[in-house]
């Protein structure tokens, strides 16, 4: 009998030592799992925010040797009690508004301020949107209509197989993914998972096999169609989108601090929601598209891809939000009006016709509650059209 008990005894002693060990070879990737299952907790989610690198894999981007671009002051703009009274119920976190390329007006929030470099969330797509764009002009894609098979062959016999570059800017290729945020088991939170544990989400992708519907025919956001995008990009290039995005759009802007992008275990960027700046640098950006891509006297986006990409081309239902290549269009936009958008309330909103361009960050846990976003549509045009008043 001591015998048994010794040998039990030693045995579980084993299998402890073992799980030790096993704990201390996979702690990074425990530590990023643990991290996204606690990401939009309500204590966590304003640092987690602004702290996305203490977390997750990552990549950096040079903001380039050339000095800051200034956002000269204009006449302040002040919120209002309607508009304070958003800020709080939204748990904005920081607000720049600009007027003709003038900063009208900036704030922030629960603790967070200009340095902290925020989480886009899906405003990234519109990021690696422009690129497109970019690589288009320059003859590396060659037609929207080219299948993404020719440029990321991994697609071949997957759920993308048959859809052309157009359907995956358009959120139509027809490919069955649950966007559910608040199922454990969707695909976007397996998807985050993967990025997690340091997978690779160009497998993922490629292991995609479900349609519901031919290319082209219906619009339904999915955003691993903005990964299939960057695949394309890469693929095209045979570069990472980081260095482009770096190369083309960062070091030309001016921006303020360094972005980076969250990656996945091969270094793969998270281009469909990994991309992380401050608050006045996403505001560059949006005046950079509000001038037809030009900023600092250099055309960095092309004009003919600001207005393509910026105009409802999906196929979207009547009466609901409009989307075109990346980006956004209320129901009832007016001429130039559009956003970026991610969740949890984070927005580039540009409304040409008056000159203002928004930036918001939120930490918005309420952000798919029935009207808010429309809600903050309607407070967008408001500081718009009071911006615009003064």
């Amino acid at each position: 009998m001591r015998t048994v008990l010794k040998y039990l005894f030693r045995t579980i002693l084993a299998l402890f030592v073992l799980l030790i060990l096993a704990g201390l070879w996979k702690r990074e990737q425990i530590t990023r799992l643990l991290a996204v299952n606690s990401l939009f907790s309500e204590e966590k989610i304003v640092g987690n925010f602004s702290n996305m690198d203490s977390a997750f894999l990552t990549r950096s981007m040079s903001r380039g040797d050339g000095s800051v671009a200034p956002l000269p002051a204009g006449g302040n703009w002040s919120p209002d009690e309607t508009v304070n009274t958003w800020i709080k119920d939204r748990a904005v976190t920081g607000l720049v508004v600009l007027k003709d390329g003038q900063l009208r007006h900036e704030s922030y929030y629960l603790g967070t301020g200009p340095d902290d470099r925020r989480i886009s969330w899906s405003m990234a797509k519109s990021y690696l949107s422009a690129l497109v764009g970019i690589m288009l002009e320059q003859g590396a894609i060659a037609s929207l209509d080219d299948p993404v098979e020719t440029y990321a062959p991994e697609l071949r016999g997957s759920a993308y197989a048959g859809a052309s570059v157009r359907n995956v800017l358009n959120m139509a290729s027809g490919v069955v993914f649950n966007e559910d945020y608040l199922d454990f088991n969707s695909d976007i939170n397996r998807m985050g998972r993967v990025l997690a544990l340091g997978r690779s989400m160009d497998q993922f992708a490629a292991g995609l096999q479900d349609s519901f519907a031919p290319a082209g025919e219906t619009w339904q956001y999915v955003s691993i169609d903005t990964h299939v995008i960057g695949m394309v990009v890469r693929g095209a290039t045979g570069r990472s989108i980081p260095d482009l995005l770096q190369e083309h759009v960062i070091a030309p802007m001016g921006l303020e601090a360094d972005p980076y992008y969250l990656t996945d275990g091969y270094g793969v960027a998270f281009v469909l929601g990994g991309l992380n700046l401050t608050t006045r640098d996403y505001a560059r950006f949006g005046e950079m598209f509000r001038q037809d891509g030009v900023w600092n006297g250099q055309q960095i986006v092309p004009t003919d891809w600001i207005a393509a990409s910026t105009r409802p081309s999906a196929p979207t239902a009547n009466g609901n939000e409009q989307y075109g290549y990346q980006w956004w269009m209320a129901p009832d936009a007016t001429e130039g009006e559009y956003y970026a958008r991610g969740i949890y309330g984070q927005y580039i909103y540009i409304d040409k016709a008056r000159g203002v361009v928004i930036a918001l960050n939120s930490a918005d846990r309420g952000f798919r509650g029935d009207g808010v976003n429309d809600n903050n549509i309607a407070i967008f045009r408001r500081i718009a059209a009071e911006v615009e008043a003064r």
